[in-house]
């Protein structure tokens, strides 16, 4: 990975305002978030996101790390499914 562009994504992360966006999704949301994460902590993103949007919808997972994959992978993918059906 190139350090530049990691840098980049978290400073945007970290300096942007996303308030006013979520505010104005007029779509059913998803949010899926692992609750050991440790580069966006669950607190500071997913749980203030959901409060923002209209019709969200928050699924953490407990252990799971930034970009939930490795052993979590499956049941995030089941999950997003079981989400889209409805």
């Amino acid at each position: 990975m190139n350090l530049s562009a990691a840098y980049d994504c978290v400073k945007a992360f970290s300096e942007t305002d996303q308030t006013e966006d979520l505010k104005a999704l007029t779509v059913p949301i998803l949010i899926a978030h692992g609750e050991d994460d440790q580069i966006v902590p669950i607190d500071d993103a997913a749980r203030k996101s959901i409060e923002l949007v209209a019709d969200g919808t928050l699924k953490t997972y407990p252990g799971a790390p930034h970009g939930i994959h490795g052993d979590y992978r499956k049941v995030l993918q089941q999950d997003v499914l079981a989400w889209i059906k409805g």
